[in-house]
C-alpha cells in the first residue's frame, strides 16, 4: 500500500468481524511499530495485549461500570473544555456518527445502545493497552505514545486490519490493572481495538471531514 493511501484511508473502526487476529500477526505489527520515534530514543511505551477470556472480562467490567454510572478516574485526565472551533468539530462528528446509524439526538435509548457497543469495544477480538511509567515526564511520554499508536494503526490498515483509538474505556484503571495484570507503577494512557473490519457497517464507511490547511497552518516568511 502506498503510504499516502494508508494515511488517508485509515479510519476508526466501530464494528469488527468475529474473527480472531493471529498472535503472530499482532507480534509482527508491534515488531514493526517499535521503530517509531521517541524523545531521546527513550521508548517509554509498554503494551498489554488482551484477547480471549481476559478481553471478555474487560468488556464485562466496562459495561458494568458504565451501567452503574460509576465516576471515571483515569490516570490521565480527559479534558472537559475545548476551544470553540475544536468543540464544533467534535459535535459535528458526534452528529455524523448518530446520523449514519439513523439515530436522532433525542432518542436516548438508541444513543445508550451505541454507548454500550462502545463499552464492549465494538466487538473487537483484540485490545492493546498503551502504558507509560508513572515516574516519567508525561508530556513527552504522551507524545511518544501518540507516535507509536499512530504507527500501529497505519501498519494495521496496511495488513487489512482495523483499529480504533479511544480513551473511553481506560476510565477505570484500578479495575483494568487487575484484569490485565498491570502493575501500579504504570499509567494507563489509551487503548487501541484491533480486528478485521465489518465492511457493511455504516460507521465503517461514512464520509469523513478534515479541516483545510488554511484553518491551522500559518506561513511565516
Amino acid at each position: 500500500m502506498e503510504f499516502v493511501t494508508a494515511v488517508k484511508g485509515r479510519r476508526s473502526i466501530r464494528k469488527y468481524k468475529q474473527v480472531d487476529v493471529p498472535q503472530n500477526l499482532i507480534a509482527e505489527l508491534l515488531t514493526e511499530a517499535r521503530w517509531s520515534p521517541s524523545w531521546g530514543n527513550t521508548q517509554p511505551w509498554e503494551f498489554y495485549v488482551l484477547t480471549g477470556e481476559r478481553l471478555a472480562r474487560y468488556k464485562e467490567m466496562s459495561l458494568e461500570k458504565q451501567a452503574a454510572g460509576e465516576t471515571p478516574a483515569p490516570d490521565v485526565i480527559m479534558p472537559a473544555i475545548w476551544p470553540a472551533p475544536l468543540k464544533a468539530r467534535y459535535e459535528e462528528t458526534v452528529g455524523t456518527l448518530l446520523t449514519a446509524q439513523g439515530i436522532k439526538r433525542e432518542d436516548k435509548a438508541a444513543r445508550n445502545k451505541y454507548y454500550q457497543e462502545m463499552g464492549s469495544l465494538f466487538g473487537a477480538p483484540c485490545l492493546i493497552l498503551a502504558c507509560i511509567p508513572q515516574d516519567s515526564a508525561v508530556e513527552y511520554a504522551m507524545l511518544d505514545v501518540g507516535l507509536i499508536v499512530q504507527t500501529i494503526c497505519l501498519l494495521a490498515h496496511d495488513k487489512g486490519l482495523g483499529t480504533c483509538i479511544m480513551a473511553s474505556t481506560v476510565l477505570y484503571p484500578a479495575a483494568i490493572r487487575k484484569i490485565a495484570s498491570i502493575t501500579d507503577d504504570k499509567s494507563i494512557i489509551v487503548r487501541v481495538t484491533l480486528g478485521y473490519p465489518d465492511p457493511d457497517f455504516p460507521l465503517n464507511s461514512f464520509d469523513r471531514k478534515r479541516a483545510e490547511i488554511s484553518e491551522f497552518v500559518h506561513w511565516v516568511e
